[in-house]
């Protein structure tokens, strides 16, 4: 039989194991801190730390993606809009990740979502609908200078949804509907001015061309024929009615 005390010592020795050997993923690091120090990041791989005297912290380096939750956006031309967003970052020194701020994924939050609402507060509304690839640049640069001190590298942020209230929606429904009529009565008196254009020049060429008259007179009989209807024609020679016109 096992005496008692050489089970606790198995006990102990396992215990011992267990807290001094660490496997840390390839996507993984250890920043150890010995007696309080940081002695640096370790990993991928086996670590192994002295027991009661080593302490690590697992950090990853995978990219993040966040959702930034809804904000009320107050822009420069005085509308409420509700505007939401999504931040991708790494981190990619993790002795700052975990040594100069307390939790960085709670930090990079806060900081995009203000950031957010003070960027989108310095434009137009307009520029906010029309503009969203040069409004995510200035959001990704502002954010990454502001993580930067924390070893977090932001790549990409993009503003996802913007929620317009009702009564801005209604207005920019009616803005865009007069916009397209404004079109079409262009394009339509576009049309007219070239026909007009057309009609002219036909009619110049027929008033110095008497045989192009003849063909034209010519040709409306023959439209008429084709309808099939009882109406007479009785074709006259175009000289017979210069003759009426001179006079």
């Amino acid at each position: 039989m096992i005496p008692t005390y050489l089970i606790t010592i198995i006990v102990l020795v396992l215990l011992i194991l267990v807290n001094a050997i660490k496997v840390l993923k390839e996507y993984e690091r250890g920043v150890v801190f010995r007696l309080g120090r940081v002695i640096g990041a370790k990993g991928p791989g086996l670590i192994l730390l002295i027991p009661m005297v080593d302490k690590m912290v697992r950090v990853s380096l995978r990219t993040v993606t966040m959702d930034v939750p809804p904000q009320d956006v107050i822009t420069k031309d005085n509308v409420t809009v509700k505007v939401n967003a999504v931040i991708y970052f790494a981190v990619m020194d993790v002795n700052k990740a975990v040594i100069n701020v307390e939790d960085y994924l709670y930090a990079t939050s806060q900081i995009a979502q203000t950031t957010l609402r003070s960027v989108l507060g310095e434009v137009e509304l307009d520029d906010l609908l029309s503009s969203r690839e040069q409004i995510n640049q200035k959001l990704q640069h502002i954010i990454d200078e502001q993580t930067e001190p924390w070893g977090i590298k932001v790549s990409v942020v993009e503003v996802k949804n913007v929620d317009l209230p009702p009564e801005m929606q209604r207005a920019i429904a009616r803005q865009a509907e007069a916009e397209r009529e404004r079109r079409a009565k262009v394009i339509h008196a576009d049309g007219e001015f070239q026909a007009a254009q057309k009609l002219a020049d036909a009619a110049k060429i027929i008033a110095t061309e008497g045989a192009a008259l003849q063909l034209r007179y010519l040709q409306t009989l023959t439209e008429i024929a084709a309808e099939k209807n009882s109406t007479v024609i009785f074709p006259l020679p175009i000289e017979f009615l210069s003759a009426f016109m001179k006079k």
